[in-house]
């Protein structure tokens, strides 16, 4: 059995190929990337592979079985891309592919949805038998914050007390391990999340006791929090993406109590305390 990987140096995809060493051998694991020599140190087979590049991506994925699809970090041309992938997995005989999409794909009001539901509707359309795994926002979206926060006073957003059920990288890397390894995953859709939720209001205080300072959390308007995220020099479009996302957050969008997390990867998801202490290190 050959196990592909797609954005295999990313951040999850890394944690991926860790936890399936741990599972299979090196040898039945291919990293799919666009610089192979990044990929040096993950210590499996490494391709070129461009989401841009469909005859490329065929080569590539030449005698895989197993295609875990994660999504481009490109937002904007995302749908195209992962097309590409698919379409070349159908011709290079790829025998199931499992996506990472997002929590409530069907449903949800981020804008983030409509590439992935466009995404969810191809790899349904190929024949391949998939899996759906609907990653919920990573704990690290908001702890990727918190040093930030300490220096500034202040944890900001726009999410007002709106409950969000993150999980740690890991956590959702060990899910699609657990699929790309298991059986009966076929034709499922799992919408991944945290067994617990939090407000901002929560984070900060949870910063402010591990930290012994107050940081309290400040709730600002859409437009204020993306021009406050734009002068820290983040990109304008991606700023408003950030702030809009807050405030859809706010609206319970990425809020979830199913569980079903904990249960594909059998134990609890992680505490945000212990995120947050990974965070302060």
């Amino acid at each position: 059995m050959s196990i592909a990987i797609t954005g295999a140096t990313g951040q999850l995809g890394r944690l991926v190929i860790e936890k399936l060493k741990a599972r299979v051998p090196a040898a039945q694991i291919v990293a799919l990337v666009r610089n192979p020599a990044k990929a040096a140190d993950l210590g499996v087979e490494a391709r070129e592979a461009d989401y841009t590049q469909p005859a490329a991506l065929e080569a590539a994925l030449a005698g895989v079985d197993t295609l875990l699809l994660i999504s481009s970090s490109e937002v904007g041309q995302r749908a195209t891309q992962h097309r590409n992938v698919i379409e070349a997995a159908k011709k290079a005989g790829v025998k199931r592919i499992a996506y990472t999409s997002l929590l409530h794909a069907d449903s949800s009001p981020l804008s983030l949805a409509e590439e992935h539901r466009a995404t969810e509707a191809d790899v349904k359309a190929s024949g391949i038998p998939y899996t759906l795994l609907r990653n919920g926002w990573y704990t690290e979206n908001y702890t990727g914050s918190v040093h930030g926060a300490v220096a500034g006073g202040a944890f900001l957003g726009s999410a007002k007390d709106g409950l969000i059920s993150s999980a740690t990288r890991a956590d959702f890397a060990e899910a699609a391990v657990a699929v790309l390894t298991g059986t009966g995953h076929e034709g499922q859709t799992y919408e991944l999340a945290g067994d617990d939720s939090y407000t901002l209001t929560e984070l900060a205080a949870e910063i402010s006791r591990q930290t012994g300072k107050d940081i309290p959390y400040k709730d600002l308007p859409v437009a204020d929090y993306a021009a406050v995220l734009s002068s820290f020099g983040i990109p304008e479009g991606f700023a408003h993406g950030l702030a809009s996302w807050d405030a859809d957050a706010a609206t319970g969008a990425l809020f979830d109590d199913s569980r079903q997390l904990s249960r594909l990867i059998g134990r609890p998801t992680t505490p945000l305390s212990t995120a947050v202490a990974a965070a302060l290190k």
